[in-house]
């Protein structure tokens, strides 16, 4: 291998982001579409913060809390309507929010990557859907040609690695695990880029702070995203 291709081998090209907590917050719009679900369908307003973790997946998230508010495990299509109304209602939350806010350094930074020639994904416990109705209202879903969702695996490495591959589709040639970076402000952001073979950069603009990211793996962690990317 020439000195240029070990170089290409090395480069970064990819650059896959969470989006709770780390692009944007929604300002309780994701739980309260839950709750406005769960409300509809079985009479009971449900609070998903009682019954899951920051960084869980849609599906996940909703099974716990299915469980735990019904006693039962759901059937398929009763499973099925409950997603889809949830949906249904996080148009209308995500629009309502009053708390909605872009998170600092985001809307400097995705352009100036863009600019640079880097490819921008998505790693997200998120529905596909849930994740482009939450970008939409910043006007931030251009940004991102490819992604990996809760809806493609409940398993935080397993979607991550399919973010990879769909970067390699959209590329059109392979981008290999150490030629990405996953971008993520909990230890379910780490632990699954990790997974997937995938350095780091944890970023303290939620409920994590900088050193409980270090201590969560994080091979890079940042006060914001106004402070750039280790690329």
């Amino acid at each position: 291998m020439t000195n240029a291709e070990d170089h290409r081998a090395d480069e970064r090209i990819a650059v896959l982001f969470d989006i709770d907590g780390t692009l944007l917050i929604t300002g309780g719009a994701g739980a309260a579409s839950w709750r406005l679900a769960f409300d509809e369908l079985y009479g009971i307003p449900a609070d998903i913060g009682e019954f899951t973790d920051t960084g869980m997946t849609d599906p996940d998230v909703g099974r716990k809390t299915f469980q735990a508010v019904l006693h039962r495990e759901p059937e398929r299509k009763e499973f099925t309507r409950l997603l889809e109304r949830r949906l249904h209602y996080l148009h209308q939350t995500v629009a309502e929010s009053e708390d909605y806010r872009v998170l600092a350094g985001v809307e400097e930074l995705l352009p100036k990557l863009i600019e640079d020639g880097y490819l921008l994904g998505l790693v997200t416990g998120n529905l596909e859907a849930a994740a482009h109705i939450k970008l939409h209202r910043a006007g931030l879903n251009r940004f991102f040609s490819f992604g990996g969702y809760g809806s493609d695996s409940t398993d935080r490495g397993e979607l991550t690695r399919i973010a990879l591959k769909r970067a390699t589709m959209v590329y059109g040639e392979p981008v290999m695990p150490e030629q990405a970076i996953v971008v993520g402000d909990t230890p379910h952001d780490v632990q699954g880029a990790h997974a997937a073979g995938i350095k780091c950069v944890g970023v303290a603009s939620h409920h994590f702070n900088v050193q409980e990211l270090r201590d969560a793996g994080a091979d890079y962690a940042i006060d914001s995203l106004e402070e750039g990317l280790p690329l």
